[in-house]
């Protein structure tokens, strides 16, 4: 925008003084050094289309700067007064670039400079009168203050009144922009969305002004610190937008990096993503959104660059997946009744090798976002199905195994295929197999999904709604779901004891559910009042802390031996 408006001015500028000088009625004294003048000028403007775009914003005080001292030479030489102020009017020209482009106090000295050099040519000229020459610089200033204020309230529009930073509009604009530049020069373009750690809890606990003290000295800091040319947009609430244009990705997250570790009392998390030619704005933005994701998913405060696979995190659990080192434990599973071994639940786990053992929440929400779920679910049926095959419960039944199945792998038309061979595979038997998917994946009604589980459920297998009570619950419906046991949520268990109406929900939700032949599993019991609770509820079966962590298999077959379920709790405290 400021190449193609200084070429225009300085075009338009070399039309008028051809007109000048070989006008109708033009004085032929000193038209071939105006003329050489015009081809200067002409030049000049030339260059500022052809080779504007790329400049740098310091670059235009130059061309800005030199336009006055161009026009005080052409009021010199002119031949006759009204040549002279025709000329001078052209400094109009200079006071809307300066006030368009530059900053209050750069437009007002480029406006000082432009009006003292031209008034002192119109004095040289002699023949000027002193009045006509301020009427001209007075006309020249209203002009400029006029733009400037049609340029404030223009650019209002497109800023964040908080921060002084561009706003969606402007972030966007920008955008556009960059990317046309990008399409012609092939110039490198990074961008990344920044968000603010746990931004409500500010809020929340120290009231909004503290909140927005906060995004000011967000956007204070990076304003100071990042390059000339780049784009600092705060989207809205805690989120912020930057375009580092002539940045590549790798080079943009070392910048990124270096700027939040300035502020390490406000935590940020940041996804960048570099631009690839062709590719619209909505899909570079739609990378660095992703980017974000993986960067939260690992622990927020972190910036991660949207590179295929995904972040480092799930590049790295990739490489655990092939290496085997992911392990899986198994949590206890136990009858109310008499407190026998029932069951196990399988569970992942990592152990980072820089950052130690990681919690599944963590790295399970990266394989889910990065494509390695269906990986990291395939590693822990076929490692726990190989693990339990043949592994009894101290009573002498065949132990049953619960393993998590995520939304992507059910709707994958060959998952109930692979389980099949898993099976067969593993000797595993299909009855004792329990296949655990969430509420909302029901709820979502994928029929390839459902498909998925009616396949399996017809072939033996047993599917368990897990952490029941945290989607859309809906009672009206336990008599369609495609299912066999019902696992209560944790958040349930938490407050039975301390909650009678609850309670009575409870049992009455629970002699529903047998009524329709579901059992009923109690997670997240971790005291023997709790466990009270939801054996008064009428839960058949309990998984918690109180009968053990996850542990992995050794320590599974050391509690299964004969006699030692009989003390649940000692399981707990080996935990």
């Amino acid at each position: 925008m400021m190449a193609r408006v200084l070429a225009t001015f300085y075009i338009a500028a070399a039309i008028a003084g051809l007109f000048a000088v070989f006008g109708p009625g033009a004085r032929a004294e000193g038209r071939w050094q105006i003329f050489g003048m015009v081809l200067l000028v002409l030049v000049c403007g030339t260059a500022a289309f052809r080779w504007g775009p790329y400049w740098p914003r310091r670059v235009f005080h130059l061309p800005v700067a030199s336009a006055s001292a161009l026009v005080a030479c052409v009021v010199l030489i002119s031949p006759d007064p009204a040549t002279a102020v025709a000329a001078a009017a052209v400094l109009s020209f200079v006071a809307v670039d300066a006030c368009f482009f530059f900053s209050l106090r750069l437009a007002w000295l480029h406006l000082a400079f432009g009006i003292t050099a031209v008034t002192a040519a119109l004095m040289a000229q002699g023949d000027v009168p002193v009045s006509i020459a301020l009427g001209l610089d007075a006309i020249i200033v209203a002009l400029g203050t006029v733009v400037r204020g049609l340029v404030i309230r223009a650019s209002s529009a497109s800023r964040d009144p908080l921060t002084g930073l561009a706003n969606r509009r402007g972030f966007d604009d920008g955008l556009q922009e960059l990317l046309a530049n990008a399409g012609r020069t092939g110039e490198r373009l990074t961008a990344a969305l920044l968000d603010l750690d746990h931004f409500k809890q500010i809020n929340d606990t120290a009231g909004h002004e503290a909140g927005d003290l906060v995004l000011c000295r967000i956007a204070d800091v990076w304003r100071r610190e990042l390059p000339t040319g780049a784009v600092l947009s705060r989207h809205g609430g805690d989120e912020f937008a930057l375009l580092l244009p002539g940045t590549t990705g790798p080079d943009a997250l070392e910048l990124v990096r270096r700027i939040a570790a300035l502020h390490p009392e406000i935590g940020l998390s940041v996804g960048l993503a570099e631009h690839h030619r062709d590719q619209s704005a909505a899909d570079l933005m739609r990378r660095a959104d992703r980017a974000l994701y993986d960067a939260k998913a690992a622990g927020r405060g972190r910036a991660e660059l949207e590179g295929g696979p995904g972040s480092e995190l799930a590049r790295d659990l990739e490489a655990a997946l092939a290496a085997g080192d992911v392990e899986v434990h198994y949590q206890l599973i136990v009858a109310l009744a008499d407190g026998a071994t029932v069951g196990v639940e399988a569970l992942s786990r990592w152990t980072h090798p820089e950052r130690g053992p990681l919690p599944p929440a963590e790295f399970v929400a990266v394989a889910e976002h990065s494509g390695l779920i269906a990986t990291l679910g395939a590693h822990v049926l076929r490692t726990a199905c190989r693990q339990l095959a043949g592994v009894r419960t101290p009573a002498g039944e065949q132990v049953t195994l619960g393993v998590n199945v995520s939304g992507r792998e059910l709707s994958d038309p060959d998952y109930a295929q692979r389980v099949h061979a898993v099976l067969a595979e593993t000797g595993f038997p299909a009855g004792h197999l329990v296949l655990e998917v969430t509420e909302n994946l029901i709820e979502g009604q994928s029929p390839t999904a459902v498909a998925a589980l009616h396949e399996l459920r017809a072939a033996g297998l047993k599917v368990s709604i897990d952490d029941f009570g945290t989607g859309y619950s809906s009672l009206s419906r336990l008599d369609t779901l495609p299912a066999d046991v019902l696992k209560l949520d944790r958040s349930f268990v938490a407050t039975l004891s301390t909650s009678p109406r609850r309670a009575q929900m409870l049992t009455s939700l629970v002699a529903m559910c047998r009524g329709l032949g579901l059992d009923v599993v109690a997670e997240g019991v971790e005291t023997a009042e709790q466990e009270a609770a939801v054996r008064g509820v009428g839960c058949s079966f309990a998984q918690g802390w109180l009968y053990g962590r996850a542990v992995p298999l050794p320590e599974l077959l050391a509690g299964l031996r004969p006699g030692a379920a009989a003390l649940p709790q000692e399981a707990a405290s080996r935990g």
